[in-house]
């Protein structure tokens, strides 16, 4: 439920609620939950990208992915980080950061 709410207050930009709902999901999952805990972390970093720091964003996802085995780098994982990837404006796409989350999507 917390995962699912913090993806609501993602997508709606309220980035306050959405930490609050992310943190509380963490609390209630396992630590062996990975594609949850991967989820949580694309959230986190969608928000940091609302919050203007689409580079701080990049590299967070790119860490969640790169920390996972390539069979979980797939389905909503891997859609959650491409939503991202597209949201920062074309202007942005030559910055480090950006390149390597594309180049980690690409993979």
């Amino acid at each position: 439920m917390c995962r699912c709410s913090s993806h609501a207050y993602t997508t709606l930009g309220d980035t306050a609620r959405a930490h609050e709902s992310q943190q509380r999901a963490l609390e209630l999952s396992a630590p062996t939950s990975t594609m949850t805990r991967t989820l949580l972390n694309i959230l986190a970093a969608a928000c940091a990208h609302h919050d203007g720091d689409s580079e701080e964003s990049c590299r967070r996802t790119v860490a969640a992915l790169t920390g996972l085995p390539g069979d979980y780098r797939t389905g909503l994982v891997h859609r959650r980080a491409q939503d991202l990837y597209e949201a920062i404006p074309a202007q942005y796409h030559r910055e480090r950061a950006v390149r390597d989350l594309r180049d980690v999507l690409a993979a």
